[in-house]
């Protein structure tokens, strides 16, 4: 079996949470969701486990940071298109999350971020697939020299 991917995130409303996500067009997983966590399917075997902050609280002794005041993880997705990184962006502010920043365009790589209603951060990223095989470096040297610029 691949490996599995479980992000573990606190909420200080778990219905709310839950709302949000489905929004956003991911899927509850009822059998791994109770009244205090949720087990939401992004994707093929990734995971985001939505947990109340007092049930987060039993996985560790470490304080668990409010992330509408510190930032401790930005978990980053991959777009399959420009288009999709603004659809997933337009659905995460209609079911009421937030835009911290404007989109950030490398040429070769878009992204754009969003915050759940707690204040997690998420990155929706396209890359071109080109520079993802070649690396940003030797794809943006090739675009140059396709454009005359890699020349004096």
């Amino acid at each position: 079996m691949p490996t599995q991917v479980f992000i573990n995130l606190p909420t200080s409303d778990l219905d709310r949470s839950k709302a949000f996500f489905e929004g956003v067009g991911w899927r509850i997983e009822p059998n791994f969701t109770d009244q205090n966590a949720a087990c939401v399917v992004v994707d093929e075997g990734i995971f985001l486990m939505i947990l109340t902050k007092k049930f987060y609280e039993t996985f560790t002794d470490k304080p668990i940071v409010d992330p509408a005041t510190a930032i401790q993880v930005q978990t980053a997705l991959s777009r399959d298109s420009r288009e999709d990184v603004d659809a997933i962006m337009e659905k995460a502010l209609a079911s009421g999350g937030a835009e911290p920043r404007p989109a950030q365009e490398y040429g070769f790589m878009y992204s754009r971020d969003f915050e759940d209603p707690d204040g997690n951060l998420f990155s929706a990223v396209w890359m071109d697939p080109k520079a993802a095989e070649q690396g940003p470096e030797a794809f943006m040297a090739e675009q140059q020299d396709e454009e005359g610029l890699g020349h004096a």
